[in-house]
């Protein structure tokens, strides 16, 4: 069978990586501020992982920062002045309603005749609650930048943090989120699995049942089960005797381990701690350690001490993400303003891959 397209893992290499800049005010507050310091953290350890020698040889891929508005701009040309080396980061005005471009942006794909090709689905602002003007033209925006030919599906609704891959056909998602009434109400599995064969190459899905209690986005699985190399998948513990997703993340992992992949292969599963029960404002946060970003050069991986006043949770699952990638560094960078936005690092962000 011939792949038209196909979504490489995201530890493959990257040419750039694109990433949504905190703009709006209306929407962030008080956390507009603290939001765009835990980024720029962000971008540094992408950008200089090795922050000792920031040369050439320890620069990671390209940062593409999409910013709307003037004052988002300053302060985003700002914080790429304090850069040691301004030159690695572009800055890109875009009508953003928010910095989730793991969801509004294109995924990136290799085609069969080796040209850059992008897929997009139709973006319904998660089922509806958070529709903001002009997202769904961000896929666009970001692939006419990125001189990509894009191939929409616009039969079905998505998102990219809905999907995992481990960039040889074996894909995880949720049914609460793709066979959820306020998106694809008739679609049935085998439904959805044709979609994802055609725009990413998908040639077996993994179905998990829930996500985390308080995501927004009902269930995205880059907060529940990540690949971290063709074989091997990373899903959470419960952590503490009141952690609200106890029983998630025991149905998760039973599923992961009586799974196959494409190649009719079991998956070695690795847990790592859950942040536990994590509060804002009296509600459930969908606090997780699994919404890392892979980069060139390093493992990004979020954390939340300033909401629980403890980090070893975060030192520990970091730890045993160190034994299973292969990567040179390894960051746990707090993201507890950014997650009163609903979200972390890889949901602000989408790679761009390094064509061959």
């Amino acid at each position: 069978m011939i792949i038209p397209r196909r979504q490489p893992a995201e530890w493959a290499p990257h040419t750039a990586v694109w990433i949504g800049w905190p703009s709006a005010a209306e929407l962030w507050g008080d956390d507009l501020g603290p939001a765009r310091a835990e980024v720029e953290d962000f971008i540094r350890a992408i950008l200089f992982p090795n922050a000792n020698k920031p040369g050439p040889d320890e620069r990671g891929e390209r940062v593409e920062l999409l910013v709307r508005g003037a004052s988002a701009r300053a302060a985003a040309e700002l914080m790429r002045g304090h850069l040691p080396d301004p030159a690695a980061l572009n800055i890109h005005e875009a009508p953003i309603g928010d910095i989730w471009l793991r969801d509004t942006g294109p995924i990136f794909a290799t085609s069969d005749d080796g040209v850059p090709v992008a897929s997009a689905f139709r973006f319904n602002g998660w089922g509806g609650k958070y529709q903001l003007p002009d997202d769904d033209r961000i896929a666009g925006i970001i692939a006419n930048s990125a001189d990509v030919r894009l191939r929409r599906f616009d039969e079905f609704i998505g998102e990219g943090g809905a999907l995992e891959t481990n960039g040889e056909g074996t894909f995880i998602t949720t049914r609460q989120c793709l066979l959820n009434k306020n998106r694809n109400p008739a679609m049935s599995r085998k439904d959805v699995d044709d979609v994802l064969g055609a725009a990413l190459g998908a040639e077996k899905v993994i179905w998990l049942d829930e996500g985390l209690a308080g995501d927004h986005t009902d269930g995205h699985v880059d907060n529940l089960a990540r690949f971290v190399a063709p074989g091997k998948v990373v899903c959470m513990r419960a952590n503490g005797a009141d952690d609200p997703n106890r029983n998630v993340l025991a149905a998760a992992e039973e599923a992961l381990r009586s799974a196959q992949d494409a190649n009719g292969q079991a998956l070695e599963v690795v847990t790592i701690p859950s942040p536990g029960r994590v509060e804002i404002d009296g509600a459930i946060a969908a606090a997780s350690h699994l919404n890392f970003y892979i980069s060139n050069f390093a493992l990004i991986m979020p954390c939340y001490g300033q909401l629980t006043g403890n980090n070893d949770a975060a030192i520990e699952a970091l730890e045993i993400l160190e034994k299973h990638l292969d990567r040179a560094h390894f960051f746990a960078i707090d993201s507890s303003h950014l997650l009163t936005g609903g979200g972390s690092f890889h949901c602000i962000s989408q790679q761009q891959p390094a064509m061959a």
